[in-house]
């Protein structure tokens, strides 16, 4: 009979999981033992935990298929932790399977080894399902169970199975539950709903489209919603790419919110509609429709006038409809409108591009030096430093699952492990990390996990020995600084210490070349960037300020 390791090995490949992304110790032999005999899944293993969920996160979101990690108890959760709650925050569908104590040990405070108290409730603060299997026979269900959350139908949020070191070593009759992924169901749309929204967007003067990450596969949808409507897209930072960027209607944020104040009807498309520092203002009589597949979120502190729950392709595919059908054909109730509109839309977004590039102008130079040596499909993970910030607004984005976040979570130091995970998932692409050096710091280590499972990743740290963003708030605010400036390692040494490809580039133009060998040359390297400190971005960010 097969021990309980087995069964959830098992179940992850009737799931189809590939790859494994994982610590192992001693809780976890059973299950490791279990995934080196079966054999068919790759199992990578980082130097820090925090690796394994920020990985199986880059995975996720670069595939749209499930990334799972493995992590001891206790302080290998904790470690853990971040990534999920960052997956969470970018409905990411990332499973976390993680080990546990004795079930003669739970809730006993006996201080088994990595017990932390009701670390159920821990994951459960962190994911969207969470579950536990004490005996064998319980695996498979709470396997089948986790997958059925991560594949929907629905808003997708991260699971984690908590299962007991004596449940992975006991032997047990397998009890399957599932033959494992069904076809999908298609969505519905209430058509209700349908209408009250087109009678909503037939009277509009001057309606805009507002994308998120909900929307991501959604891009042929989006364009026909727009031309029908005659409505430039707005397309948020975890939403970049969901409709490319070549088309002169779809704009950043910084030249959304311009708009707003403008706008009579706003479409909101698998989006919070919350910015970096609280929600945009509509303008006084605005109107608003809701297009998501989160009925929770449909009504979140904005009630809207008319709302499709559904999924952002179905959603806006039945609003085109319905809008063409009104009009006798593609335009909308006022398609005289429209093209004007689009044409709008366009000048603004080659005003707004242009005031960026004056007004940042060597964070302007370093994106553009990126996009050029990334092809279309290559992937860019961003951070939290300053190029990253500029990077919302000013790196054009062509495909979707090609540029990646940490949405609200802000998560400093997610990048260069969320990267290797992307490219792990999505082999024949070039992906690219950007870094500050405050955050690179926070897993160096993960240097030796690329060079040791050949993951070809270029990350770029821009280096200016600080918490550069911290330090200038700090400085601005109070006249002085705390706990921001750094210390720091020759980054070229180090990356070649672990036998990894390393130069360093100086300005825009040299970054450019180095990063364009780099991704030529096709494995494991580092980019160091020294930088002064740069211009406060924030007020753009936040659409306290725009620059059209």
């Amino acid at each position: 009979m097969p021990t309980g390791g087995e069964l959830v090995v098992e179940g992850l490949v009737r799931w189809g999981v590939e790859v494994v992304f994982g610590l192992p110790g001693v809780q976890m032999d059973w299950l490791y033992d279990a995934l080196a005999r079966e054999g068919s899944i790759r199992v990578i293993h980082t130097r820090h935990e925090q690796a394994t969920s920020y990985m199986a996160d880059g995975y996720a979101r670069a595939t749209g298929r499930v990334g799972t990690c493995a992590v001891v108890p206790g302080p290998g959760v904790l470690n853990a932790g971040a990534g999920l709650a960052t997956a969470f925050a970018c409905n990411s569908p990332v499973l976390c399977v993680a080990g546990q104590v004795f079930a003669r040990d739970l809730g006993r405070g006996r201080g088994a080894l990595h017990e932390i108290p009701d670390q159920l409730a821990v994951l459960r603060g962190v994911v969207g399902w969470a579950e536990r299997a004490t005996r064998p026979e319980e695996i498979p269900g709470v396997v089948d169970a986790a997958f059925a959350r991560l594949t929907g139908p629905g808003r997708l949020r991260p699971a984690a199975i908590e299962i007991g070191w004596d449940a992975l070593m006991a032997e047990a009759a397998p009890q399957r539950t599932s033959s494992g992924p069904a076809s999908p169901t298609p969505a519905t749309v209430d058509a209700a709903a349908v209408e009250a929204a087109a009678a909503l967007l037939a009277d509009a003067d001057r309606p805009l489209i507002w994308a998120g990450g909900g929307a991501m596969d959604a891009g042929d949808e989006l364009l026909a919603l727009a031309r029908t409507l005659g409505a430039p897209i707005v397309v948020t930072a975890q939403g970049k790419g969901a409709v490319s960027d070549r088309e002169p209607f779809v704009l950043p944020t910084t030249a959304g919110y311009s708009l707003l104040d403008r706008t009579d009807v706003l479409v909101i498309v698998g989006s919070r509609f919350v910015g970096a520092t609280g929600r945009p203002r509509l303008g006084e009589g605005g109107r608003v429709v809701r297009v998501d597949v989160d009925p929770a979120e449909i009504a979140r502190d904005l009630v809207p006038d008319a709302a499709l729950v559904t999924d952002a392709a179905a959603g806006c595919r039945a609003l085109a409809d319905a809008l063409a059908t009104a009009s006798g054909g593609p335009g909308g109730s006022d398609s005289g409108k429209g093209p004007d509109r689009l044409a709008a839309a366009a000048e603004l977004k080659a005003a707004t591009s242009a005031g960026l590039a004056e007004r940042f102008e060597e964070l302007a130079g370093y994106c553009g030096a990126l996009r050029s040596a990334v092809p279309d499909d290559g992937i860019l993970v961003d951070e939290m430093t300053q190029v990253g910030y500029f990077a919302r607004n000013g790196y054009p984005v062509y495909q979707p699952r090609t540029y990646l976040g940490s949405g609200y979570q802000g998560t400093l130091g997610f990048g260069y492990p969320t990267a290797l995970g992307a490219k792990v998932g999505s082999p024949g692409r070039v992906v690219v990390s950007i870094a500050g050096d405050g955050g690179f710091l926070y897993s160096p280590g993960e240097l030796a996990t690329a060079v040791h499972h050949d993951i070809g990743v270029v990350v770029v740290v821009f280096n200016d020995n600080a918490f550069g963003n911290v330090k200038r708030i700090q400085s601005q605010t109070f006249g002085r600084e705390i706990a921001s400036t750094l210390h720091n390692p020759d980054f070229v040494a180090l990356a070649r210490s672990f036998g990894m490809a390393a130069e360093r580039a100086h300005g825009p133009e040299e970054l450019h070349e180095v990063l364009a060998g780099a991704v030529a040359q096709g494995g494991p390297a580092l980019i160091e960037v020294p930088i002064g400190p740069q211009p406060d971005i924030w007020p753009i960010l936040t659409g306290r300020e725009t620059v059209a």
